[in-house]
């Protein structure tokens, strides 16, 4: 399959700036979280305003089960803009096909779009992703980047082809990730900072000025789609380790524990800690609880402690590691698991 479909023009043939309209410029829009919706409406913001928007249905959340729109469903209806949620995108092709747009692009959409998806617009198919491709390809780049300890990451627009996120690069932007940032905060950056990147390349595409580079296939990664499970907290990692772990799931899937109190397993939310370096580790079993020097609830890691600054019993209201205490002063002392 060639990685540049034989219907796009993508001769390098600059247009007269009076020539390229962003009012008049035909866009579908698809994308489906928060990251996708920020993206769009900075699309809107800078006139590049679509003609239709494509999500995912709405889906039940929470214990009730409410049928809940996704938020760029919410926020293309705000604008006044159509919706399609197709079940499968293929079930959209003619309507695509009726509106001739110039461009598709997709911000986290949630679907994997078939070639005779992507071939339909006359200037191709745009995936604006959260990371530094090759470098993790997949649906959570973001967690990852965090979980794996880099110090960088960025955004990437490709044209996109059928196979994930391996299309050819069309432009790039770094961003430090910082010390304390959590996967919620990082996503939300990025949507930004892709929104930025897009703005600033569509006119140099649309006008052909761009030269697309190839991914380099041997630096590939990938991540993968991640479950509650994954929340689960290991002990025998070191303090460093679940600290990245906790501040990458902040968003999802979360992390979590099990407090063994009058024989029953109570799930416990960590939703933030630090890394403590000071405290000898060798006289503590793995997972054990007990208070730090500042009278704050530390656990015992493979490496190392953590200091719990906020956690969340199972059906209750989160809180602070002292007002929990206060509450449970019998948690001192119990083995994590």
């Amino acid at each position: 399959m060639n990685l540049i479909p034989k219907t796009y023009n993508l001769n390098p043939v600059k247009l007269p700036l009076a020539l390229f309209n962003r009012v008049n410029l035909k866009i579908v829009f698809m994308g489906t979280p928060q990251f996708g919706a920020i993206i769009l409406e900075e699309l809107i913001k800078k006139n590049y305003k679509p003609c239709l928007v494509v999500t995912v249905p709405d889906t039940p959340v929470g214990r009730k089960r409410i049928l809940t729109p996704p938020p760029v469903k919410i926020l293309a209806e705000r604008y006044k803009i159509s919706v399609a949620q197709p079940e499968k995108i293929l079930n959209l092709k003619s309507e695509i096909l009726n509106l001739k747009p110039d461009l598709i692009i997709v911000a986290a959409y949630g679907q994997i779009l078939p070639e005779e998806i992507l071939e339909i617009p006359r200037k191709g198919s745009l995936n604006v992703h959260p990371s530094l491709l090759p470098k993790y390809r997949g649906s959570t780049p973001v967690q990852f980047a965090i979980l794996n300890g880099d110090e960088e990451t960025g955004v990437t627009i490709i044209l996109m082809d059928a196979q994930m996120d391996h299309g050819p690069i069309i432009s790039q932007r770094k961003t430090e990730i910082g010390p304390n940032e959590t996967g919620k905060q990082l996503q939300e950056r990025l949507a930004i900072l892709g929104a930025e990147l897009l703005i600033d390349t569509i006119p140099d595409w649309i006008r052909g000025e761009i030269k697309l580079s190839l991914q380099n296939e041997k630096k590939v990664t990938y991540t993968k789609i991640l479950t509650k499970e994954d929340g689960k907290i290991d002990w025998k990692k070191s303090a460093l380790e679940i600290e990245q772990k906790i501040r990458a799931f902040s968003f999802w899937p979360g992390s979590y524990t099990f407090w063994h109190k009058n024989n029953k397993a109570q799930r416990i939310k960590i939703l933030k800690v630090r890394t403590l370096k000071t405290v000898d580790a060798k006289t503590y079993p793995i997972g054990k609880t007990l208070v730090a020097p500042q009278n704050e609830l530390c656990v015992r890691c493979g490496k190392g402690f953590l200091i719990i600054e906020k956690l969340q019993l199972e059906g209750r209201k989160e809180m602070g590691s002292e007002k929990f205490l206060r509450g449970y002063p019998d948690f001192i002392g119990t083995i994590l698991e």
